[in-house]
């Protein structure tokens, strides 16, 4: 019996999530590097697998956001755990002006303010639960850049949206540079925590 290669990628990536002996961050760039499996296989063998609830994944910025919101409905320690690992895995890959590129590790490269946007919200948040300075400070770095004339739309321009150089999916060439709304819902959300602190 022969499977086909997407076939046995999915196996192979099956295989070392069970392999996994506890519920921590399994990264798919570190699977594809270890398993020399693409990545662009993978995320299609991630986006099959999640409908049918086989597995829960959220990429970065995503991730620590929604981790650091389960810590606080929860107070279960393991979202905390995990919120903070993907926040220095995260803070690790930032460039110079900390606005992250639409994915941490490809080579093709284009900003992404909503990650951004995203990322500072959840160190703020993540800040205040463990008073690591390194969240705050990064949140810092992240909402100055975001108020530079390189990602604040001047008032009126770029259809009526605060932030300018969003990614929504750039694999499918869908929503590549441009504002998104929830970039600018997120943006908000981190000013307005910000300013509370």
């Amino acid at each position: 019996m022969r499977f086909s290669t997407r076939t046995r990628y999915g196996l192979r990536f099956l295989l070392r999530l069970a392999q996994q002996s506890d519920d921590s961050l399994v990264q798919l760039g570190q699977v594809a590097r270890e398993e020399n499996i693409s990545s662009g296989y993978l995320e299609q063998i991630v986006r099959a697998l999640k409908p049918i609830d086989v597995l829960f994944a959220v990429r970065g910025s995503g991730g620590l956001y929604g981790y650091t919101m389960m810590y606080r409905m929860t107070q279960d320690k393991k979202y905390l755990d995990q919120a903070v690992n993907i926040a220095d895995y995260l803070i690790a890959r930032l460039p110079e002006d900390a606005i992250p590129n639409w994915d941490y590790d490809a080579k093709e490269q284009s900003k992404d303010s909503s990650a951004g946007a995203i990322m500072a919200s959840a160190l703020i948040e993540l800040y205040g639960f463990t008073q690591d300075e390194s969240y705050l400070e990064t949140a810092e770095r992240q909402l100055h850049s975001l108020c530079s004339d390189a990602y604040l739309a001047p008032v009126g321009e770029n259809g009526n949206f605060v932030l300018m150089h969003g990614v929504g999916h750039y694999m499918a060439g869908s929503e590549v540079d441009v504002p998104l709304t929830y970039g600018d819902y997120y943006f908000i959300e981190a000013a307005m925590r910000y300013l509370a602190l």
